[in-house]
C-alpha cells in the first residue's frame, strides 16, 4: 500500500461552527468578524497573525461551488492594554461570504504552509459530514466554535477516504514512491493508454493479490489506490510537459487553448474514475465465478453497469425476478444516485456501489425509501454515522447475496 502521510503533515488545526443570523446579516456591523474565543486561541496562539492567505469555498449541491482567494486576520484589538485582551477573527467580504446563510456550517482549517482554507456548506449535507469525519470532530459544531488541534503523530494516515475528500476540496497530494510508479509507467511512453489497459497494469503491479481468494473489499481498494497513484503520476508528467510548452498562438496568449486543456484534464479524471471502478469490479466478479453482463441494454436503451446473472435471464420472463440483481457503480455520487432507479425496471430493489464517504442521513433515507441498497468497500463504512452503518452493505456482503441467488437459480 502506498502511504501518503498524515493529516497533520498538511494541517495544524481546524475550527468549525454553525453560522447565526447575526453573523450572516448584511445589516450587522460585525458581520466580518468572529469573537476570538479561548478555543480559537488554541490553534491561532496569542500573537497577531494578519493577512493569512486564505481560499474561501462555498460548496452546496452537485456541481455547486464557488471559490475566492482572500485573507483572514487574527489579532488582539486591545493589544496595547496592560491587562485586557479582545481577540478577533476578521475576514473581508467576498463572493463566498456573500452566500453565507444562517444555519450554514463554517469550517476554517489552518495549513502547515501558513495558508488557510474556509469552507461553507449547508448544514447536514454530505460535505458537512465528510469534513467532520476528515478533521475528527466528534461532536456536531454548534453556534460556538468547536476546535481541534491536529498534532503531529496523533492522527490517522491519509487513506483513500481522506484523499477522496481532500480531492473534492481541490487539495492534491504529492505521489509517494515516485521511482516505483515511474518504472511502471515507462511502458506507456508519455501517453495515456486506454482505461482498461491502465486498470490491467495496476492489477498486474500487485501480483500478491488473489481476487478469487482474498477479501473482495480489500482487493478492490488496493487496485483502486494503485491505479489512482499511477494515473496521477502520469498525469503530472504530461500536464507539466504541456505547461512547459506554453499556450501561445500567433504571438498572443492562447486563453481558449488553456481553458480547453484544463477542461480536458478534469473530464479525463472523472471519466477514468468511474470506468476504473467498473473494470476492477468486473475482474473480481469473474475471479469468483459469478455470472454477469456489463453494460447490457434493458428497457428504454438503459445500460445498467452490471446485471446478474445476465441480460438473457433478465429478458426471460420465466426466470424468477427474485434471482435477478442489478448493480450500479459510481465512484462519486452527489445527487446522481436516482439515475440507477430506472435502469432495470424488472428488478424492484436496486444496488449501487460507490466510493463516496459520509453521505448525509437525508440522502441515505431517500435511498432506502426508493428501495436502493448502498454498497461500499468496508474501509469507507467508518466515515458514516453509527445510525447508518448497520444498513450499509460491503462488497463482500453483496457478492455473498449474488452467489446465493445464482446457486438457487441453478437448482430451480
Amino acid at each position: 500500500m502506498i502511504r501518503y502521510g498524515l493529516l497533520s503533515d498538511h494541517f495544524e488545526g481546524v475550527a468549525a461552527k454553525q453560522l447565526s443570523a447575526v453573523e450572516t446579516s448584511p445589516d450587522t456591523s460585525n458581520q466580518h468578524e468572529f469573537n476570538g474565543t479561548a478555543a480559537l486561541r488554541r490553534i491561532f496562539g496569542d500573537a497577531d497573525r494578519r493577512g493569512i492567505p486564505t481560499r474561501f469555498m462555498w460548496l452546496g449541491g452537485e456541481q455547486a461551488g464557488i471559490t475566492s482567494e482572500s485573507t483572514i486576520s487574527w489579532y488582539d484589538a486591545r493589544r496595547r492594554h496592560e491587562t485586557r485582551t479582545e481577540y478577533r477573527l476578521y475576514y473581508p467580504a467576498n463572493e463566498v461570504t456573500a452566500l453565507m446563510e444562517a444555519g450554514d456550517m463554517f469550517f476554517l482549517a489552518l495549513r502547515r504552509d501558513g495558508t488557510a482554507v474556509v469552507i461553507i456548506t449547508p448544514a447536514e449535507s454530505t460535505l458537512h459530514n465528510q469534513l467532520r469525519w476528515l478533521f475528527g470532530l466528534d461532536r456536531e459544531p454548534e453556534l460556538q466554535f468547536t476546535v481541534r488541534e491536529i498534532r503531529d503523530g496523533q492522527d490517522a494516515e491519509l487513506d483513500f477516504t481522506a484523499r477522496f475528500i481532500l480531492d473534492e476540496l481541490g487539495i492534491e497530494l504529492e505521489e509517494p514512491e515516485a521511482v516505483l510508479l515511474d518504472r511502471l509507467l515507462e511502458q506507456f511512453d508519455g501517453a495515456f493508454p486506454s482505461t482498461r489497459e491502465f486498470s490491467a497494469v495496476a492489477r498486474g503491479s500487485l501480483p500478491e493479490i488473489e481476487p478469487g481468494v482474498d477479501d473482495p473489499d480489500a482487493v478492490l481498494m488496493a487496485w483502486l489506490e494503485r491505479e489512482e497513484a499511477l494515473f496521477r503520476r502520469l498525469e503530472r508528467h504530461l500536464v507539466s510537459d504541456r505547461l512547459r510548452d506554453g499556450f501561445m498562438r500567433q504571438g498572443a496568449a492562447d486563453v481558449d487553448g488553456f481553458l480547453a486543456f484544463s477542461l480536458s484534464v478534469q473530464n479525463r479524471r472523472k471519466a477514468r474514475a468511474g470506468q476504473s471502478l467498473e473494470n476492477h469490479l468486473q475482474e473480481i466478479f469473474a475471479a469468483r465465478g459469478i455470472r454477469f453482463d456489463r453494460g447490457a441494454v434493458t428497457e428504454g436503451g438503459h445500460k445498467p453497469d452490471f446485471l446478474f446473472p445476465g441480460i438473457t435471464e433478465y429478458h426471460d420472463r420465466t426466470f424468477p425476478t427474485a434471482h435477478l440483481t442489478m448493480l450500479g457503480a459510481k465512484s462519486s455520487l452527489k445527487d446522481r444516485w436516482r439515475q440507477v432507479l430506472t435502469e432495470a425496471e424488472r428488478i424492484p430493489a436496486k444496488h449501487l456501489l460507490t466510493l463516496e464517504p459520509a453521505i448525509s442521513e437525508k440522502q441515505t433515507a431517500q435511498m432506502q425509501a426508493a428501495h436502493l441498497q448502498l454498497v461500499l468497500p468496508k474501509s469507507i463504512h467508518a466515515s458514516y454515522l453509527p445510525t447508518q452503518q448497520d444498513w450499509l452493505l460491503t462488497l463482500t456482503g453483496f457478492i455473498e447475496q449474488v452467489t446465493e441467488h445464482q446457486a438457487a437459480s441453478t437448482t430451480r
